[in-house]
């Protein structure tokens, strides 16, 4: 147990969804290594780059094979903090920055959701360890709390893997290095919240509100993402929205019920991350070799870099979906869960969509810019090829991608394992990987026909989004988040107006009121198991107490003099201390005792003082004031209720039995009170004996002009 206090073991799980996650953290995470020794060869700051990177690294096998739901959420945390690191990495760019500042603000609030989520979830079931939670949801019944913390959930999850409405953060953070945005924004980071869903899927599966949440999220998500797709002219931003439409897609297979849909989710995850970072790649090595991604003057760059128009092809067809790739044998598992699953008619026309851009998108990065005939406009004829390490490590992961393709059955345990893991309970087989011919070529002639139309009319359809951008943005999201940053110092100069009025009694006010709504709510909550305890007749001293306190605090409310009104709420504070006498607690009444004589010596003297120089005046308020009033009759009618229900309880005598059995053996000491003042409770009677010090130090010059006063102090008759 790590800290027993919170339940918080150190525990780690792995099984075939986590093994997947990790080939694919470590595997795109050692190409990345190497790639950008060549992209930021001679970068001043390239060692801080592979610190970030190590740290992301570790922070993301931390969160895929964490069992305990706090473990996972402090890993899944560094993630967004390395992150922002790493977006950010160029910051003396103004950019960068901004787009480092949205990612974290956007996925570490969504962090602090999924946090509540956790929390709820895991005093829901008593436990926090993920596996155990798994396997007791679906045999749990669906209450208020578990919805809640179901949906606090998703929301985390949506954050991270830039689902509908927070998709924009995702392709704004393609201001980072080309190495970031393949490992982070391809591969592994934006894919955490798909892996949480799939990792909770067996327990939450069967509600509806998880099931229709996911469908429907996730089908926004790939038809925009990939609509939007269309308005961008930088190579990196067109394969970011294309990510955010896989990601859409991977959400909405998470949804769907079957082997078959676990199959795809884990197919799809790998064939993703096997041609989107060579493709990150590809768009890093035009930047490096022409200083633009802007693919209106990108062109004819075959020639010049052959080894690199080679990756684009290869991982382009893998993305197209096209035979020979493990990218069609994903698409084939996709449409197979389609036919099988519960889709509705508008994720299925979502995942069309996605499918024909996809294929638009892969000829735009593999065909446009490669094989495009060069005009005077595009870069000059001295664009050269990158070295060894901008071509081995996007050539080794799309040559990958074919040899899966071909042979498919080198992945498929680890498929298998994964889509086990999604659907635990199934009997452990042998899922094949192999291809339906019929269905799958004649979806794929369809998505070709449109994707290729798509392609041949890519400038056209850009300029109708681009038109369409000005009124609808991102669904109005940048808008939203861009309004929401400049409205915080407007709510907080508000706020500051509002709750900083400078006059002490509206600070009361305010804190009375606030306490005095907050105790009643909770009262409220348990209304129907209130116990009112048993009449007892008062003793004359609580009587008299009650009294003094009555009586002084009517007069504060109606004296209008500041030496009275003094004196007023010095009689409340001696009824106190008579209270304090009379129910026990003598040394509190002691206290209560001196603690109010001295103050009601000392501001008395200031305020004779003040008034025989003609500056103390009545109070100018007014006699009655309503609103304090009723927050007076408020909070005294809820501490009475308190304080009743209290009294009502039973008294717990474990205290009692701790006390009086450890005194002696442990305190020396047969005088219970004591030894709980002077050994158990030390600081607390340090603090007390601390009051009355400070009280008699602040006494002390009063009493010595007092002194100084008097006929007899020169001749040593007062001491």
């Amino acid at each position: 147990m790590w800290v027993p206090a919170l339940n918080v073991e150190f525990s780690f799980f792995v099984d075939g969804l986590s093994a997947l996650m990790l080939l694919m953290i470590t595997g795109v995470g050692s190409a990345v290594f190497v790639y950008a020794g060549g992209y930021l060869a001679g970068h001043p700051q390239q060692h801080r780059l592979y610190v970030l990177l190590c740290l992301f690294m570790v922070a993301m096998i931390g969160c895929v094979t964490a069992d305990n739901l706090i473990v996972l959420f402090l890993f899944w945390e560094m993630t967004s903090l390395t992150s922002f690191m790493l977006v950010g990495f160029n910051h003396d760019q103004a950019e960068s920055r901004k787009s480092a500042q949205q990612a974290l603000l956007v996925t570490g609030t969504g962090g602090l959701v999924l946090l509540a989520g956790f929390i709820v979830l895991g005093q829901a079931m008593g436990s926090f360890s993920m596996s155990e939670i798994v396997l007791r949801l679906p045999e749990t019944d669906q209450s208020p709390q578990l919805t809640l913390a179901l949906v606090l959930i998703l929301v985390g999850a949506f954050t991270k893997s830039a689902q509908f409405p927070f998709h924009f953060w995702l392709p704004n953070a393609m201001s980072a290095p080309t190495p970031v945005s393949a490992y982070l924004h391809s591969a592994t980071m934006v894919k955490l919240g798909v892996f949480l869903l799939a990792r909770l899927d067996p327990g939450f599966g069967d509600w509806a509100l998880w099931e229709w949440s996911l469908k429907i999220v996730g089908s926004v998500t790939a038809a925009w993402g990939m609509a939007l797709a269309l308005r961008e002219r930088d190579l990196k931003r067109i394969l970011a929205w294309s990510t955010v439409a896989t990601l859409g897609t991977l959400v909405v297979l998470v949804g769907l019920r079957g082997e078959g849909a676990t199959v795809a989710v884990g197919a799809m995850l790998l064939a993703h991350a096997l041609y989107k970072a060579p493709l990150f790649f590809v768009a890093g090595n035009v930047d490096h070799g022409t200083g633009t991604r802007v693919i209106d003057n990108l062109g004819g760059l075959r020639r010049s870099m052959p080894w690199t128009a080679a990756v684009a092809l290869l991982a382009g067809m893998s993305m197209a979906g096209m035979p020979l790739s493990f990218g069609y044998i994903a698409k084939d598992l996709i449409l197979e869960a389609k036919s099988s699953g519960d889709m509705f008619a508008f994720a299925d026309a979502a995942y069309t969509v996605f499918g024909a851009i996809a294929v638009a998108v892969a000829g735009v990065a593999a065909i446009r810019i490669f094989w495009r005939p060069r005009l005077e406009s595009l870069p000059p004829a001295d664009v050269h090829e990158g070295g060894p390490l901008l071509i081995g490590p996007p050539l080794a992961l799309a040559i990958i991608g074919i040899v899966l393709g071909v042979f498919p059955f080198l992945i498929q345990g680890l498929i298998a394992d994964a889509s086990l893991a999604m659907t635990p309970g199934t009997q452990a087989k042998v899922l094949s990987l192999a291809l339906d011919i019929g269905p799958a070529l004649n979806s794929l002639l369809v998505t070709l026909t449109i994707g290729t139309l798509i392609y041949l009319f890519w400038d056209p359809l850009h300029r109708v989004f681009e038109r369409m951008s000005g009124s609808i943005g991102h669904f109005g999201m940048v808008s939203v988040y861009d309004h929401f940053l400049r409205g915080i110092p407007r709510l907080s100069a508000f706020a500051t107006r509002w709750v900083q009025g400078g006059r002490l009694p509206g600070y009361v006010l305010l804190t009375v009121s606030t306490l005095s709504l907050a105790m009643l709510a909770l009262q409220l909550a348990g209304f129907g198991q209130w116990h009112w305890p048993d009449w007892q007749t008062p003793s004359v001293g609580f009587v008299g107490a009650c009294v003094l306190i009555t009586v002084g605090a009517l007069l504060a409310c109606v004296v209008r003099d500041r030496l009275v009104l003094l004196l007023a709420t010095g009689l409340v504070g001696y009824g106190c201390g008579v209270l304090f006498l009379f129910t026990g607690a003598p040394d509190v009444a002691y206290t209560q005792f001196v603690v109010e004589t001295v103050f009601v010596i000392v501001v008395a003297s200031v305020l004779i003082r003040l008034k025989r120089k003609g500056l103390g005046k009545s109070l100018p308020e007014p006699g009655v004031r309503t609103l304090h009033l009723m927050v007076a009759l408020l909070s005294a009618s809820v501490l009475t209720t308190l304080l009743l229900l209290a009294s009502a309880t039973p008294l717990d005598l474990s205290l009692t039995e701790f006390f009086s059995g450890r005194s002696v053996p442990e305190a020396f000491g047969r005088n219970v009170v004591n030894v709980i003042l002077v050994d158990f409770r030390a600081l607390d009677t340090l603090g007390e004996i601390t009051v009355v010090m400070l009280s008699l130090l602040a006494a002390w010059p009063l009493l010595q002009v007092l002194r100084a006063r008097l006929p007899s102090a020169s001749k040593g008759g007062v001491r």
